[in-house]
């Protein structure tokens, strides 16, 4: 494979996250990671990176953003670096959540960059961890809170 194809299969890679993410297309969404993640959401969340499987991901957003009426996850502006069967890529993004509610506006979007690391798998790329570093939000965070409880 060609770095030039390597590169493209990595971003494609990524970007899949939010597209099924945003589309409910939980069982697709498994299919992007790799056996164990690591996701650092510690810029919004505080406390510490989480090493999950891609089941446990999925019931996790499937819980949250799933509770949601929409999401947008808009990714780019990728850079990728690729070192074998372990490649990085960065980009920036912007995620928009939407719920209904009575108790203030009915969005949040946040964006900032996401920091993917990847690992090539029975020759597939496969996302192995995930840094979301937030550097802006605006709207009503507490919509978050409110879809967890369902």
């Amino acid at each position: 494979m060609s770095l030039l194809e390597d590169r493209l299969d990595i971003i494609e890679t990524c970007t899949r996250m939010g597209w099924h993410t945003d589309r409910r297309e939980w069982e697709r969404l498994a299919e992007v990671f790799a056996e164990q993640v690591t996701l650092d959401f510690t810029s919004l969340n505080g406390g510490e990176p989480a090493v999950l499987s891609p089941a446990q991901i999925v019931e996790a957003w499937t819980g949250v953003l799933g509770s949601l009426d929409a999401t947008q996850h808009l990714i780019a502006d990728h850079l990728v670096t690729v070192d074998g069967d372990t490649a990085t890529c960065t980009a920036n993004f912007q995620a928009t959540h939407r719920l209904a509610n009575p108790f203030g506006s009915p969005l949040w979007t946040l964006g900032g960059t996401y920091r993917f690391d990847l690992v090539r798998q029975s020759g597939t790329w496969r996302i192995s961890g995930v840094v979301m570093t937030a550097t802006w939000a605006d709207g009503n965070k507490d919509l978050m809170t409110l879809a967890a409880k369902g």
